[in-house]
């Protein structure tokens, strides 16, 4: 009997890939997803509410992440009040979020100033940006994404007509001070999209995956920063 005939004779070998790529999933949404939602940060941190919730009271994605720098929150908040893509950048990945430019290694004084309602650009041509939602000096800065969906365009949700296909949210920054006097650095990203049939398998195929890697390499980025200047 040929190989060719031996395969035929096996009605159910076509369902082994199908049966191995739903295992993956299923280990992936089970017990990799959740770490990664909620990578470094302690079961308090991530129970607590926190200001920016509020504006997503049904969201319908959510992570915390969290680290601790080596200085205390006044120290690591010029570091962030700084941020924007013609300003300090974001300290992540710059190829990828900063077209390749270096993000800042000092405190820029030009780059201090921050105030509610303020948008920081996120890319050369000024379509997209974040809008400054929440801020208190050394301790809270909450910024506000949103976006038409397929453009990745910003709009104004108090003056725009709401698009059918879009993703609004938050990236908040909350520097909580430690005993020792260094600051746990807890990021909270929490927001909702639609239409959500659509949405739903982007964020988990790509949008939380690619938000911890950047989310992570913030982290490494700040923590060396915060370091170097401690």
């Amino acid at each position: 009997m040929s190989e060719q005939q031996s395969c035929r004779r096996r009605p159910g070998a076509g369902l082994l890939p199908l049966m191995a790529a739903s295992a993956a999933l299923a280990l992936y949404a089970l017990r990799l997803r959740p770490r990664l939602l909620t990578w470094g940060a302690a079961h308090d941190e991530t129970a607590r509410a926190y200001p920016g919730d509020e504006l997503f009271t049904d969201a319908d994605s959510t992570s915390t992440m969290a680290t601790t720098l080596p200085a205390p929150p006044e120290k690591v908040w010029p570091w962030l009040v700084q941020m924007g893509y013609d300003r300090a950048g974001w300290y992540s990945w710059d190829l990828l979020d900063h077209y390749g430019e270096p993000s800042a290694d000092h405190i820029a004084p030009e780059w201090q100033h921050l105030e509610e309602g303020q948008r920081l650009k996120t890319t050369r041509d000024g379509q997209s940006w974040f809008t400054v939602a929440r801020l208190e000096p050394n301790r809270t800065l909450v910024l506000r994404s949103d976006l038409r969906l397929p453009s990745g365009h910003s709009f104004d949700p108090q003056w725009d007509v709401l698009p059918q296909a879009r993703v609004n949210g938050i990236w908040g920054f909350y520097l909580l001070p430690t005993a020792d006097g260094e600051t746990r650095l807890v990021v909270r990203t929490r927001g909702q999209s639609r239409p959500r049939p659509l949405t739903r398998p982007f964020d988990l195929l790509l949008w939380e995956p690619a938000h911890f890697i950047m989310q992570a390499r913030q982290f490494h980025n700040l923590r060396t920063r915060v370091g170097a200047e401690a």
